[in-house]
């Protein structure tokens, strides 16, 4: 039997938060969430940085990134990310409210694994979390040595 892998989501806004997890947690994944408000936290808690120094060496199936963050934006977290050989590995997805076409293509040139527009209706930002739940959780064949992610828990970073 498989241990399911963390998602990570790095959001700072409240409603925005709270409907992505309630979207996760209806989609019935077992998998814990991991959160974080801003672009320095999420890198510290995916790098094992300061206070999570300790942190089991376990990375998540995927990272939900929205792009708008205080500290450090979206775009420089994935640059860390993609540019850090012991984690570039892990997928990560923009959760963005932007329709900028230089945010998608500098997404894309970052080396970001998908570009998801949060719907503004809610039904479709359900469905939305939900495929992108399943699909990263369930679905996505982890590269060689990773865990796979599926009762739902939610911690901060």
């Amino acid at each position: 039997m498989s241990v399911l892998k963390q998602i990570l989501l790095v959001e700072d806004n409240p409603k925005d938060l709270e409907l992505t997890l309630v979207a996760l947690e209806r989609s019935r994944l077992a998998n814990e969430v991991v959160t974080a408000r801003d672009g320095i936290e999420a890198l510290d808690w995916l790098l094992r940085r300061g206070t999570h120094a300790g942190r089991p060496a376990d990375d998540p199936a995927v990272v939900l990134l929205d792009l708008k963050l205080p500290k450090m934006d979206g775009l420089e977290v994935l640059a860390a990310i993609k540019g850090n050989p012991a984690v570039k590995h892990v997928p990560v997805v923009m959760l963005t409210a932007s329709r900028e076409e230089s945010d998608l293509v500098r997404s894309y040139d970052l080396g970001v694994n998908a570009f998801v527009v949060k719907p503004v209706d809610f039904q479709e930002f359900f469905e939305a979390i939900r495929g992108l739940g399943m699909f990263w959780a369930l679905l996505n064949e982890p590269s060689p040595g990773q865990l796979r992610v599926g009762p739902m828990k939610v911690t901060e970073a």
